[in-house]
């Protein structure tokens, strides 16, 4: 089952050059830095050129795993590669090492996901040139001064099922610095997701230590896929600010992966960080009417009942099977067809943005596309090289420079640089 259409059913289920400074954004202009000229066809606002841009969600390393690629060369489809994301004037990206639900019922979910980071490490050491692992704020900073682009390792998905605290710390040794604590849309041994069966009522005792040694280690704690009560639990519980890195306003479109105003008003408060991903699935209404299956209840079950994905299953699969079975759905974009009247355009996704903006504020919007992850994308954008085509939208809504900045990039970069380095 594609990505996509797992996000849908499960719903009825059980950089170039510049310097920027992250503290007070509100004081004076921040400096300018140019770009090198891009292609013609690729209209770049000078504001887009100068300011610092991160996305909080970019698939990478799926298709580099199960068909041999590399980042570094420019793919004929998907929505990311290194040469695109420099077009787009992408500076900085959570570059997401993703192990989906293919692993889950074999007990693959941590081989996986060490082999993706691994795959990640080496991928981003072959293409030196144009792109460099970021631990820290710092890290960013100085990768991008040599026009570079930054990659924070984000994990979607995978961490062990049962929650093993060493093997966290192994993957922070690795260099992950940024975590979504459910495994994609299942509930696991200490936290909720939001489209499957509430076991743990929100996080659970488990879940509270993992959060207390994400904060001890300087992680950053990605609540994206929680459930709403996981998510308010969640902030309660992290001495930091906790990020939600992709998805839209659940009173925009009434998806279960959509943010409840009362969990963004309580990210905001902590101060985190909500990204907007760039789908019609959680942006457009109209879309979502026309999609949306019929609705159901989930069920109930006893307190004390394990979690489908931790109860033992016969299995004669193996890793390779699995793998066979994702690469089916390799690259993990969009292939459907959309009426015209179903469509968004990226007007829509800025007036979602405008929405968080009114809801939480300036300082806590940023965007998190899922590029490669299957969304699907307004008219104006097909890959990461459009990038600047959410500039535009927000200037048309009469933004100023700072609120753009913010909403591009600075506010990520504030989160990680107090996170990482106790600063902000």
């Amino acid at each position: 089952m594609k990505r996509r259409d797992l996000i849908k059913s499960l719903t009825i289920l059980p950089l170039a050059g510049k310097f920027f400074p992250v503290q007070s954004l509100s004081a004076a202009p921040l400096p300018q830095f140019s770009r090198p000229p891009f292609a013609e066809d690729k209209p770049m606002p000078a504001i887009h050129r100068n300011a610092f841009v991160m996305d909080g969600h970019v698939h990478v390393m799926t298709r580099e795993l199960l068909m041999k690629t590399d980042i570094g060369q420019r793919y004929t489809d998907g929505n990311v590669d290194l040469p695109r994301a420099k077009e787009g004037g992408v500076d900085a990206m959570f570059f997401s090492v993703y192990t989906p639900e293919h692993y889950y019922p074999g007990r693959f979910e941590t081989k996986n996901t060490f082999r993706v980071i691994n795959l990640a490490l080496d991928q981003i050491k072959k293409n030196h040139a144009s792109i460099e692992l970021a631990l820290t704020a710092s890290d960013i900073q100085r990768i991008n001064k040599k026009g570079k682009i930054a990659a924070f390792l984000d994990l979607e998905g995978g961490y062990d099922l049962e929650g093993d605290i060493d093997l966290l710390r192994a993957m922070y040794r690795l260099g992950l610095r940024s975590m979504q604590l459910t495994a994609h849309n299942v509930t696991n041994a200490f936290i909720d997701a939001c489209n499957d069966i509430s076991y743990w009522g929100g996080i659970n005792d488990l879940g509270k230590k993992i959060i207390k040694e994400m904060n001890d280690l300087g992680m950053v704690i990605n609540v994206a896929h929680a459930s709403n009560e996981a998510i308010l639990q969640t902030v309660g519980v992290s001495k930091h600010p906790v990020i939600y890195s992709h998805g839209g306003f659940y009173s925009i479109v009434n998806h279960p992966r959509c943010i409840s105003d009362e969990a963004a008003k309580a990210i905001a408060a902590k101060g985190g960080v909500i990204g907007i991903h760039f789908g019609s699935l959680f942006n457009n209404p109209k879309y979502w009417e026309w999609q949306k299956p019929p609705a159901t209840t989930k069920p109930t079950v006893p307190k004390g009942t394990k979690p489908a994905s931790l109860v033992p299953k016969p299995n004669t699969l193996t890793i390779e099977d699995a793998d066979r079975e994702l690469a089916k759905e390799v690259p993990l974009n969009f292939r459907g067809t959309i009426p015209e009247e179903y469509w968004m355009h990226v007007d829509q996704l800025a007036k979602v943005i405008d929405y968080g903006v009114k809801l939480v504020g300036e300082d806590h919007m940023a965007l998190g596309s899922d590029l490669d992850g299957g969304p699907e994308l307004p008219h104006e954008i097909k890959d990461i090289s459009d990038y600047p085509q959410l500039t535009i939208a927000m200037q048309k809504l009469g933004y100023s420079d700072l609120r753009i900045r913010k909403i591009l990039g600075l506010n990520w970069l504030r989160v990680i640089k107090q996170v990482t380095e106790g600063k902000g």
